[in-house]
């Protein structure tokens, strides 16, 4: 039964059934941390020589990968790295270290991973989408694949990342907020 005033998040059904702000942080940060090391394993598939799917990110990005030699491994291996630091840093929200340094940091480098995921991912997601609804119509050619992979897999993933990784950022800052650690 739902008492005057709750909201049903902060002290209603989902706060007593233990689903509350806190735990929907917990749930984020996991899936934050699934984006991000599934998109590192595509990378690392191209990394290690594989072109499946390499013609969905088309540009610069794709020729150069189909160039191949070391430069190509080399980027394609540090885009790897980064996304699976992105993951474990999704995973660092969920089993913190006890310390408030680390907690203020941690905040701060999450919230900002989050902020440029998310504008990142929307911006291009929203460009995107405005040139394939014929909003905004390009000067030059365009890979109309391409830019459907990206409108709808590559770029709409940085803002899906970005989202979830802001929303298990807030749930860590309001689960240690009264600790101070």
């Amino acid at each position: 039964m739902k008492l005057m005033g709750e909201t049903g998040l902060e002290g209603g059904r989902f706060a007593r059934a233990g689903f509350g702000p806190c735990a929907l942080g917990t749930v984020a940060a996991y899936a934050a941390a699934a984006v991000a090391f599934a998109y590192a394993l595509v990378s690392l598939y191209w990394a290690l020589g594989g072109h499946g799917l390499i013609s969905t990110v088309g540009g610069y990005a794709e020729q150069f990968a189909r160039s191949g030699g070391v430069g190509a491994v080399l980027v394609a291996v540090a885009v790897a790295v980064a996304k699976v630091a992105g993951g474990l840093l999704a995973l660092a929200l969920v089993r913190p270290r006890q310390r408030a340094n680390r907690r203020h940091w941690l905040l701060i480098v999450s919230a900002g991973t989050s902020a440029l995921l998310v504008v990142y991912g929307g911006i291009n997601v929203t460009a995107g989408a405005l040139v394939l609804s014929g909003v905004i119509r390009p000067a030059g050619n365009v890979n109309w694949t391409a830019l459907r992979w990206h409108v709808g897999v590559w770029d709409l993933s940085f803002l899906l990342w970005g989202t979830l990784l802001a929303l298990a950022t807030a749930g860590y800052w309001r689960r240690t907020a009264s600790r101070g650690t």
